[in-house]
């Protein structure tokens, strides 16, 4: 299927999400929580993420993690993740059980896809320590795209992890998982780079961004992806491509909000008070701007 008919038929089968200008949201990709081991690249910024989503979760914001939450392509077992990351997941928990909560699956969770795999890994988890099974994501629905509304402009936003727009990570998924698994993993202990890897091959990069943004010029929607990490918050007047980025960069995280009528890029790093004690803070990357004078540019 042709790649911009692939985003096409996401955005028309998505469920859709009503917000106003009251609503705020938090988009968050490309996580990746690993199972601990040297292999698990979000495990260097686990406290900037739970952090992170304390404020969202005090400040009544709804979380929307659009794919890559969970890295399944080097790692087989979800119950690692979440036994390694309980507290994230707790956290995420109490997301969920106030209605706060939506996944949307990527490429290196794709198995999410499966709603047997959903119920047998999500639904619950099992506690090693207490021997016994208790209730983590009961019945919920991993998405592979959703629709923001604006219940007032009718504005639609489409959010979805970004691999639709790349063959290998799309079609050729269950490959690219085998590569990783078993011949690239071992070898990022040797500093060697995963080249199949959209995130760190810039020709990649750069072919599914540019497919995105043509389906953007093409729908005239507004469309929020992840997959490439690399942010993206475009000025009034050039096509309505934004990325949240990752949390696997260096020393910092990134996220969209969506909160009072704005749009923002943020990023989550260590500061240094004047003192020299420190602390986890939130920076302003870009914006915030309001979301309507997108649509009247």
């Amino acid at each position: 299927m042709n790649k911009l008919k692939r985003i096409s038929k996401v955005f028309e089968s998505a469920d859709e999400i009503s917000f106003d200008d009251t609503s705020r949201i938090v988009l968050m990709s490309d996580i990746h929580r690993g199972d601990g081991s040297w292999a698990d690249d979000f495990s260097k910024n686990q406290n900037l993420y739970f952090a992170a989503l304390t404020h969202y979760y005090n400040e009544n914001y709804t979380y929307i993690e659009i794919g890559d939450g969970d890295e399944l392509w080097k790692n087989k077992k979800a119950s690692d993740i979440i036994y390694v990351h309980s507290d994230a997941f707790w956290l995420l928990s109490k997301f969920f059980n106030e209605g706060r909560l939506f996944l949307i699956f990527g490429n290196h969770d794709m198995c999410k896809k499966n709603d047997k795999f959903v119920k047998n890994n999500l639904y619950q988890y099992f506690d090693e320590r207490d021997k016994k099974y208790y209730p983590l994501f009961e019945n919920i629905k991993v998405h592979e795209g959703l629709v923001l509304r604006h219940s007032m402009t009718d504005q639609k936003i489409l959010l979805i992890h970004g691999h639709q727009a790349s063959f290998m990570d799309y079609e050729m998924w269950r490959l690219s998982r085998f590569l990783v698994r078993y011949l690239w993993r071992p070898l990022e202990l040797f500093g060697v780079n995963d080249p199949t890897s959209t995130a760190k091959n810039y020709h990649m990069k750069d072919a599914v961004e540019n497919k995105l943004t043509e389906w953007v010029i093409q729908e005239k929607h507004m469309l929020i992806a992840g997959h490439t990490h690399k942010p993206m918050f475009p000025d009034i007047g050039n096509p309505l491509y934004f990325n949240d980025g990752s949390s696997v960069h260096p020393r910092s995280i990134t996220a969209i909000e969506i909160a009072d009528g704005f749009i923002a890029l943020v990023k989550w790093n260590v500061k240094t008070k004047d003192d020299g004690t420190l602390f986890i803070g939130r920076e302003v990357l870009a914006g915030p701007r309001r979301l309507r004078d997108y649509y009247l540019s």
